[in-house]
């Protein structure tokens, strides 16, 4: 009989915001390494019904992805079918929520609770175990992975009607605060006055009205730069590989990006904020570029803008380490073996994990 788990995230497909990416490549994953489970997204599920649904299930574990919001629903179906809790920090609510004066205490709450919490890389660990020493024993790393599948063609030249020598920079994210869209654009203004074939593309929903407001309103301005809204994520792929440089400007993230990731996969070059998250992924000047700063970035921008040569180099090491470190396989087995620590066999019999 196959260990039973409920996973709870906030968003699912066919939300493109990275927890729905994260959530449903590691169930998938887990599905492979023989784990029985259910989804529920609770964006669109009210709690009850979720409470509900779960407590029917009967499941060994409850995997809640985002402590804030939905970890106090997980905790509370938890300890009602006395099961183990798991935590996988997500980003916001190990980055900010913890930290919020109005959303700490929950965080707090949900963390204490869990018998394990995941990060995706040490710096999370570090930051969390601050604020909460008494966490660091129950917390494990375990890296995201990347599967990116072939999907429908993005058709990004014929929409945007970019010229053959077009050198395209990519800005895939949510449209909010903490990924900092705004920033590229003072930079491109002089940028495109040197290149005049340079062009900077934006993809990914409008989660924050009011910077969804002041980008379009930029981009209005600036034949050069352009908002493609979301994309789904089965044309992600071709998206990827129809541009040359991607961005990522985040303030913070949650140990590793999802759009760093697939970009390293696909072989583009990125250019990143030199946050712990994007270091955790990019050796500056090996695979990829990071940046502290407007000038940094301007310059390293001009640099890529102006040498294909540089933008394989560095696009095909990035390859190179995501494929030998962040296979999909390794990151559903480690989660399995979390599973099997709480839940020590099923029916007797435990499982064998692979060694990477």
């Amino acid at each position: 009989m196959a260990l039973r788990v409920a996973l709870l995230t906030p968003f699912d497909f066919p939300s493109v915001r990275g927890n729905a990416i994260t959530v449903n490549r590691i169930a998938r994953g887990l599905r492979e390494c023989g784990v029985g489970l259910r989804l529920w997204d609770c964006s669109v599920v009210p709690d009850a019904r979720v409470e509900a649904e779960v407590e029917g299930y009967r499941p060994a574990l409850v995997h809640a992805f985002h402590a804030f919001r939905v970890g106090p629903l997980a905790l509370r179906i938890a300890r009602k079918l006395e099961v183990p809790l798991l935590v996988t920090i997500t980003g916001t609510d190990g980055n900010h929520d913890l930290f919020d004066p109005e959303r700490a205490q929950t965080v707090r709450w949900v963390l204490e609770g869990a018998s394990v919490v995941a990060v995706f890389h040490d710096s999370m660990r570090t930051r969390i175990a601050g604020a909460l020493p008494d966490l660091e024993a129950k917390m494990v790393v375990i890296p995201q992975s990347v599967r990116l599948e072939a999907g429908p063609s993005f058709p990004l030249a014929e929409r945007l009607g970019l010229p053959g020598d077009a050198v395209t920079f990519l800005f895939p994210a949510g449209i909010r605060m903490v990924k900092d869209p705004l920033f590229p654009l003072p930079s491109f203004d002089r940028l495109v006055r040197r290149f005049p074939n340079v062009r900077l593309v934006y993809a990914g929903p409008i989660l924050d009205a009011d910077e969804g407001e002041r980008l379009l309103s930029a981009l209005s301005e600036r034949p050069w730069a352009a908002y493609l809204g979301a994309v789904p994520h089965g044309q992600i792929r071709s998206l990827l590989e129809a541009v040359d440089v991607v961005l990522n400007c985040s303030l913070s993230e949650g140990g590793m990006a999802n759009s760093v990731l697939e970009a390293l996969a696909c072989g583009r070059a990125v250019l990143a904020s030199a946050i712990d998250g994007n270091r955790s992924l990019i050796e500056d000047g090996v695979t990829g570029f990071l940046f502290a700063g407007p000038e940094e970035f301007e310059a390293k921008a001009a640099r890529l803008a102006e040498d294909p040569a540089l933008r394989r180099q560095l696009g095909l090491a990035g390859q190179s380490r995501v494929r030998a470190l962040y296979p999909p396989a390794r990151e559903a087995e480690s989660y399995l073996a979390q599973y099997d620590r709480l839940v020590p066999a099923v029916n007797g019999v435990r499982r064998k994990h692979k060694t990477f």
